[in-house]
């Protein structure tokens, strides 16, 4: 990049900055949503729940394909 090139696009730095930012941010996001490790502890609280009588069954099945489809599409989310 030269001088003029550094010069002329000065004034957005600061928006490619915050760009940037927020890619990292939803990077870091998407890999915590998809992680296994995260969906599976959900599945656990989700069954704890259903034991507790805390959710119906309807209502924990519910939960438990919106997980399963999370672990089905993580490594697919690109």
């Amino acid at each position: 990049m030269g001088l003029i090139t550094q010069l002329l696009t000065l004034p957005i730095a600061p928006v490619r900055g915050v760009v940037w930012v927020a890619e990292q941010i939803r990077e870091e996001a998407e890999s915590q949503y998809f992680d296994p490790a995260t969906i599976q502890a959900a599945l656990e609280d989700v069954d704890a729940r259903r034991e507790a009588g805390l959710l119906t069954e309807e209502e924990a099945a519910d939960l438990e394909e919106v997980l399963v489809q999370r672990l089905m599409t993580g490594g697919w989310h690109e």
